[in-house]
Order: C-alpha cells, then structure tokens, then sequence
C-alpha cells in the first residue's frame, strides 16, 4: 500500500442542475470556461502534478464525458442505474485507482495560484491525516455564496464550522469506505468518523478559487484567470 497518493478521483458524474439551461445538452463538466471544458482545465492540473493515475465517474449524458476523454489515459467509473455520491462513488471506483490514498478532485472550480495537488502532496503525512483537504479563505473563494465549512487550528486539524471552504480537493485515505453499508452516500459521512479520531485536516489555499457551480460563475472565473476585477 503506498503512502503517497498516485491517482486522481475526478468527480464528473452529477446533474448540474444549479447550471439551468446550460446542463440541458451537455454535461457540467464540458461546459467551457476561458474556451476550455471544466474537466479540461482539471485534467491539467492533475498532468503538473505528475499524477500516473486518472479516473472519472460518470452518470449524467456519460456518452458525452466518454467520447470527450477518447484517446486519453482517463479511465471511467460509470455509475448505473443509480448515482452513487462522492462517497459511494469513489468505492465503486476504487479497482481503477488501486489500494491505498488518493487524490480526489472536483471538476467544476477553477484555480488561481499554485497547484492544488502539489500543495496536498507536500502537506500530506499519512502518519496523523487520515485525509487533507484544501480549503479557501471566503475573501479568496469567489463564486461561493454558503458559509465556510470548517475551523483549522495552528497544527492544521479541521472541525466543523464556518471558517474556510472545502475546495473540493483532498487526499483522503479508502480502507474505511468498505465499513459504511449505504451504496450511495457523501464523502461527509467518512469525513465525520475522521472528525472523531481527530484525522482530518486541511491546508490552506493561498491562491484565488472559483466555484463555476452557476452560470454566473463562468463569467467570475474569466474574469480572475484574465486578471480583471471580481
């Protein structure tokens, strides 16, 4: 089993209902931003990291995400006839990405700063974390309109609350998944068992972060890759 993560989950499997009209034909992780796909824009960051491994889950229009990864080393994880969740997913993904951590990474935020993976795989020591998480200073989250998601103290650990917010990037250790019975569940439901070992923690992001959930928030990310004002 090895201790520093060498594949990528890449969430691409969800409805996209929050993108309205946009999701109608396609889905959320082809809609385009600075004239390349979202997952485009994830798949090279995850090329600078040097990461051997890629896999996406695919639910909604999969054809689409299929035929867009044609010819390149991303394997898929279709999740039918139910989708299962981040949780569920990534389990049911795991004969792709072998045994031990992994990255996993959400395809609909865009970056601004230093390599998200670079940044986790530094921090990462599997001796005390059970996961990492990259979480983002609300002043520097652009397009995310909730209240931050968790505390970090001065050693890093995380606790509910409304401080900084998930990025949807993490490393996060998979043995424990085999222990949760539902076939579909959230990522949270690990992360709460991690909370009561005192194993989960994050890093900060010193970078700006878009969340392109929402139409509003193609525009925001063009704007802060450009170098405009947000």
């Amino acid at each position: 089993m090895r201790n520093r993560p060498d594949a990528v989950m890449l969430f691409a499997a969800g409805f996209g209902t929050r993108m309205g009209a946009l999701t109608r034909d396609r889905p959320k992780p082809l809609i385009e931003v600075a004239g390349q796909a979202l997952l485009d824009h994830a798949l090279a960051l995850v090329a600078d990291a040097g990461i051997k491994r890629a896999v996406a889950n695919t639910h909604y229009m999969a054809d689409k995400i299929a035929a867009h990864l044609a010819g390149r080393d991303v394997a898929l994880s279709h999740e039918t006839p139910d989708i299962l969740e981040t949780g569920g997913g990534l389990r049911h993904a795991l004969p792709l990405l072998g045994q031990g951590p992994v990255f996993t990474m959400n395809t609909d935020a865009i970056w601004q700063g230093p390599n998200p993976l670079r940044l986790l795989a530094e921090a990462w020591d599997p001796a005390r974390m059970d996961a990492l998480l990259v979480t983002v200073p609300p002043e520097n989250a652009l397009g995310h309109g909730g209240a931050g998601d968790f505390l970090r103290d001065r050693n890093g650990r995380l606790s509910r609350g409304k401080g900084e917010v998930y990025s949807g990037v993490q490393i996060v250790k998979t043995d424990a998944l085999a222990d949760i019975a539902e076939p579909a569940f959230s990522l949270n439901l690990l992360w709460d068992r991690m909370l009561a070992d005192d194993r989960l923690f994050g890093v900060s992001y010193p970078g700006r972060w878009c969340d392109v959930g929402r139409p509003e928030g193609i525009a925001l990310a063009e704007a802060m890759i450009g170098g405009g004002d947000v």
